[in-house]
């Protein structure tokens, strides 16, 4: 084993393209940036949505429409049939936090009506449906406002 002759093996190593330094390289004249513009002097950094001067896109278009989210109501969703999988008789939302079927234990809970109580449940809650308040006093059970 020679040590002139050790080499990196093959495909471990990239050779840079030497940008600007003369015609032969095929990198030479204006170096891949193409003639005069901003784009071809030094120091640029183009904003993200600049279009040359343009006026962009997004003020181009018209705006419509109206989000109110200083005044939105965050609230979780649990059908009654998620309910009836656990098998408990009283249910909170410590409960269902706890269970994994709520993701946030200090967002208030809504029970929605989709699905069957066929055992009497108490289900203590920030909201309920209707239709949640008519299936679970139909079974036996009770539905607590929190």
């Amino acid at each position: 084993m020679n040590l002139g002759k050790l080499t990196p093996s093959k495909g471990s190593v990239r050779t840079s393209k030497r940008i600007g330094r003369g015609n032969a390289t095929g990198q030479g004249r204006t170096a891949g940036k193409g003639h005069k513009g901003y784009q071809s002097r030094s120091g640029t950094k183009a904003k993200f949505h600049f279009e040359g001067g343009q006026t962009p896109l997004m003020r181009r278009l018209p705006k419509r429409g109206f989000s109110n989210y200083g005044f939105r109501k965050e609230v979780q969703i649990v059908n009654l049939e998620r309910i009836a999988q656990l098998e408990v008789d009283q249910v909170t939302p410590e409960i269902l936090f706890e269970k994994g079927v709520v993701k946030k234990a200090d967002v208030p809970v809504k029970v929605l009506g989709n699905g069957e109580v066929t055992k009497a449940i108490e289900i203590t809650a920030d909201s309920f449906s209707k239709s949640a308040v008519e299936k679970l006093e139909k079974a036996g059970g009770k539905a607590i406002f929190k």
